[in-house]
């Protein structure tokens, strides 16, 4: 190992028993993925499709809920707001989505019911272990004001005792121009850094932000152009800078790794990926297999919420934004070697830097 990266590696190493008591906000979609687990040896007689015999069913938090459960499993002291539907004991999907909270020790004082709203369900259904279909419930107008006034108020109320905010946006109306403003502004005078994962072209909305996190294909899309090559992605690094108004802009670009770009550096920070090759057999083993190599990747879902918790959950326990990227690098290589939304333990991430050669 080189003697850069075995110092690299080191300092990661010691960071990571900095992770747990940091005390972070998720401001976002909130999610219930809900997995039907069954078995398909037939077709049906009605249609070219199999047909799956239910074996179990097991739920799990999505959306901006994965970026908390990620921060929750390396021992963070978090805290989630957001809407779901119905009034408090009504929406069933929403009791176990508070209920899921609760198991993995997130705070939910800031998620609040509103009766004109459904709580956002993605029900896969996965036989031999494959997805067969997923099914979506949910809604995507803008929140009342009523409701978006409550919810600034909590959050507000809430700022002071927060080491960092993530705004995890999926397009799903909780998060607007106007709120995402407020919300800025509202940190801005608590001294809170804030992480965002846009998901439409709000280029103006996260004005001051800390780090600003999307892929490849948002990236083009803010940019309006096509990231093909190395010189596309860093000219739409630069430009996404200046648009946002931040301090740094992450771009992850899946086999080809992650590329961070901060307003204080004129050279950007090329990651490689690291990734470990794993098979369908190992559904809800750990993602690491120790002595495999290449790129196969098993599931890329969550990944970027992982990149986006780790990059926060570092930089707020005082590491610089690089190791943050660094290290985010490391556990989105762990969790794409698992099935669905997954979360990263703090010794799974000590043993995946163990393997950096």
């Amino acid at each position: 190992m080189p003697s850069d990266l075995a110092a690299s590696v080191s300092r990661l190493k010691r960071l990571i028993p900095k992770l747990r008591g940091q005390r972070i906000g998720v401001l976002g979609d909130l999610m219930l993925d809900r997995y039907l687990w069954g078995t398909a040896t037939r077709l049906s007689p009605e249609a070219a499709v199999p047909v799956v015999d239910f074996v179990e069913q097991s739920e799990c938090l999505g959306g901006a809920g994965n970026v908390a459960a990620n921060l929750a499993a390396l021992g963070a002291r978090v805290e989630a707001f957001g809407v779901i539907g119905g009034e408090k004991n009504s929406d069933q999907a929403g009791i176990a989505l508070r209920n899921c909270l609760r198991a993995a020790h997130i705070g939910d004082k800031g998620v609040l019911a509103d009766p004109k709203r459904v709580t956002t369900v993605k029900t896969r259904i996965i036989a031999r272990h494959q997805q067969i279909v997923r099914v979506d419930r949910e809604r995507r107008e803008p929140l009342q004001p009523e409701t978006e006034g409550r919810l600034l108020r909590v959050l507000s109320a809430l700022l002071k005792r927060l080491d960092a905010l993530i705004i995890s946006d999926y397009d799903k109306g909780l998060i607007t121009d106007s709120f995402a403003d407020r919300v800025l502004s509202a940190c801005h005078t608590a001294r809170v850094a804030v992480f965002v994962n846009p998901k439409t072209s709000r280029l103006y909305a996260y004005r001051g932000a800390r780090a600003i996190v999307c892929n490849t294909k948002q990236a083009g899309f803010f940019v309006t152009r096509e990231l093909s090559d190395e010189k596309s992605v860093e000219e739409a690094g630069r430009a996404l800078l200046a648009h946002f108004g931040c301090s740094a802009v992450l771009i992850t670009r899946g086999e080809k790794g992650m590329s961070l770009f901060e307003e204080s550096s004129p050279r950007h920070l090329n990651i490689p990926a690291t990734s470990f090759e794993v098979t369908y057999a190992r559904v809800g083993q750990p993602g690491i297999e120790r002595g495999a190599t290449g790129r196969q990747v098993f599931d890329v879902t969550g990944a970027g919420d992982t990149v986006l918790s780790v990059l926060a959950l570092a930089s707020a326990a005082g590491a610089s934004l690089p190791d943050a990227a660094l290290l985010a690098n490391t556990a989105a290589g762990v969790v794409v070697g698992k099935l669905g939304t997954a979360t990263i333990s703090p010794e799974e991430l000590m043993h995946a830097l163990e393997d950096v050669r």
